[in-house]
């Protein structure tokens, strides 16, 4: 079923919009985007939670990436978001193994 809702259409541009602006480095702006989109409700709801992780992501700010990754993941089991926090905590895990080693 097709949702025709011009809200869910708008939402849905400004997700391509803000990945567009993730993949060309403008990580800032796309989270301050991916905030206000957030505040409405829409179907693709978890799909801006696993871009605002990769922004995070991209920023160094594992701890918000890996929080906005389990908010996608509470949405939807079978997104992306899923694949990206298992690679987030390996990456962690690999960096900060001399932490468990002393």
């Amino acid at each position: 079923m097709q949702d025709n809702n011009p809200n869910t259409t708008y939402c849905m541009e400004q997700l391509i919009t803000i990945k567009e602006l993730i993949n060309s480095g403008e990580v800032t702006q796309a989270i301050e985007q991916l905030n206000q989109l957030l505040e409405n409700d829409f179907p693709e709801k978890d799909t801006a939670y696993y871009l605002r992780g990769n922004a995070y992501r991209k920023q160094g700010n594992w701890q918000q990436a890996l929080n906005n990754y389990q908010y996608a993941i509470d949405i939807n089991p079978e997104s992306p978001a899923s694949e990206a926090r298992r690679m987030v905590i390996d990456i962690l895990n690999f960096y900060n193994k001399d932490m468990y080693n002393q």
